[in-house]
């Protein structure tokens, strides 16, 4: 199984943990949930489907119609809805708790960052620290590379250049708070989450509500922030 089809089906198996969904509405979850998946066309994502059901991972339900099999009535396709079965649940556990170098990279990073609610403490710590590692190997290369080419390139691949460096450090950062905060609250101390410092108290003793960051979008994805 090829890289990017085995993060689809990580992404896949994740939201149907939370609830059954026919294609449709799974492929718009994709793209809400997980930006990095704008790419992926139906083309994609059934033959992933298929390919999870025959490996046992997912059932096939038709909520239209218990007797009509794949084409409903008046000649148009039943929705198909997709769950988990049991070995699917057990497969989902078993890809959560990976924290191995291939949950650093760019898009399975990303898709483990999503599932964080539903994994041990113990591995999103691996996982931000082995992100972490791998973005700092990654910052050195880069300034290298931009010492290196500084007479050779003209003043706007430079700021490409680092433009995309500004784009790695300011990941590290937010790593490196995201880290700081699990490591505060394993030891239970008190931080404010990334993103969010001190919260000021309304009248009522309620927090803002203004509308602050979301602490668990990386900055690259918060409104205003430029890619």
């Amino acid at each position: 199984m090829s890289r990017r089809s085995g993060v689809l089906e990580f992404a896949v198996l994740g939201l149907l943990h939370d609830a059954p969904m026919h294609g449709y509405e799974l492929r718009k979850r994709l793209n809400v949930l997980l930006g990095s998946f704008r790419a992926f066309s139906y083309g994609t994502l059934y033959p992933c489907l298929k390919s999870l059901v025959a490996q046992g991972f997912l059932v096939e339900d038709n909520p239209d119609t218990a007797y009509v099999p794949a084409t409903a009535l008046n000649g148009k396709r039943s929705k198909i809805v997709y769950r988990l079965s049991p070995e699917g649940k057990e497969r989902f556990e078993e890809l959560l708790a990976d924290s191995g170098p291939d949950a650093w990279e760019d898009e399975h990073f990303g898709v483990h960052f999503a599932f964080f609610g539903q994994t041990d403490r113990a591995v999103r710590m691996r996982v931000l620290e082995g992100r972490r590692s791998r973005l700092e190997e990654r910052l050195e290369r880069m300034r290298s590379s931009i010492a290196r080419t500084r007479e050779r390139f003209d003043d706007y691949t430079l700021e490409l250049q680092r433009h995309g460096l500004e784009s790695v450090e300011r990941e590290v950062r937010w790593l490196n708070e995201l880290i700081e905060t699990e490591r505060a609250n394993r030891t239970g101390r008190t931080v404010a989450p990334p993103g969010r410092a001190a919260t000021p108290q309304s009248s009522d003793g309620r927090g803002d509500e203004s509308g602050s960051p979301d602490p668990l979008r990386p900055p690259h994805d918060r409104p205003g922030r430029s890619v």
